[in-house]
């Protein structure tokens, strides 16, 4: 069954998800400014931020919190209002509703009963994807990571082997710790860490996973970009330097060609084969 939703059809009341600024006032868009002007009530997910931008543009309207901690509460009373006539605005503190911020339950309960509009404008996604010098298409937008230690390896795990760009939000405080895990699961790819964006110190740190970064400044909220998997030829002179490496940390031979063969995803006839090509050659140098 196919369902279609035509936004713009009828006047009925209406949800609409307005990006916000991500950091310079200037962000906003027209459209933006108009729905806010137009809309009957808005909600936030930090009211003081919000109100900040009405009062920048001089926009008097009643504004209600809308964030993690009260979602559920939320929703009711945003589809009490709907059902009584008002049309809403939704707001995260910076950029769009949904991504990485609340606004994915609302849409989901109510996409089927009343209009919800999209009124798109800043993304720290792009505008960091597009100004890190990283590849920007195709890119994997991940979001905040798992803040567990063990729980966000796992999650890392999971993207490792994608060719694609990869990106994350996290907070200053954790960034670091972030960071030396990204290495320990991907090794030393390119990194990019965007921060401040479209203020005054927009800044971008731009290294190798496995670079020492402690003096960086971790004030604020950061994109953090990963240049994607690159699979590498598995040469001849690979394979026998990974046995060689085993064997030098003290592994048997056949234990070396069996870690060699799992390793690199070639066949164990091969790995031993060309250990006993290399051994004949030595024999006979």
């Amino acid at each position: 069954m196919i369902k279609t939703r035509v936004s713009f059809k009828e006047e009925r009341p209406t949800l609409y998800l307005i990006s916000t600024p991500i950091g310079n006032l200037k962000d906003i868009t027209l459209r933006a400014l108009e729905v806010l002007e137009k809309v009957d009530l808005i909600y936030a997910e930090d009211t003081r931020v919000t109100l900040k931008l009405l009062n920048h543009y001089e926009i008097n309207k009643k504004v209600v919190s809308y964030h993690s901690f009260n979602e559920e509460e939320r929703v009711k009373e945003v589809i009490n209002n709907l059902e009584n006539g008002l049309s809403i605005g939704l707001c995260t503190d910076a950029g769009t509703p949904g991504i990485s911020d609340p606004g994915y339950l609302l849409v989901r309960e109510i996409k089927d009963r009343f209009p919800v509009v999209s009124v798109p404008g800043a993304s720290a996604v792009l505008a960091a994807v597009i100004s890190s010098g990283l590849v920007p298409e195709p890119f994997t937008f991940v979001g905040f990571p798992e803040r567990k230690k063990g729980k966000r390896n796992t999650q890392l795990e999971q993207y490792k082997t994608y060719p694609h760009t990869l990106v994350f939000y996290e907070r200053g405080e954790r960034v670091l710790d972030f960071v030396n895990d990204l290495f320990l699961v991907y090794g030393k790819r390119k990194c990019v860490l965007a921060k401040e964006l479209t203020k005054l110190h927009e800044t971008y740190y731009e290294f190798t996973l496995g670079t020492n970064i402690e003096n960086l400044n971790f004030k604020g909220e950061f994109v953090v970009m990963v240049s994607g998997y690159v699979e590498e030829e598995t040469t001849d002179k690979k394979i026998i330097e990974k046995v060689e490496e085993f064997i030098n940390k003290g592994y048997t031979k056949k234990d070396a060609i069996n870690l060699t063969s799992d390793e690199l995803n070639v066949s164990k006839n091969k790995v031993y084969q060309l250990c006993i090509n290399r051994k004949t050659e030595e024999e006979n140098v």
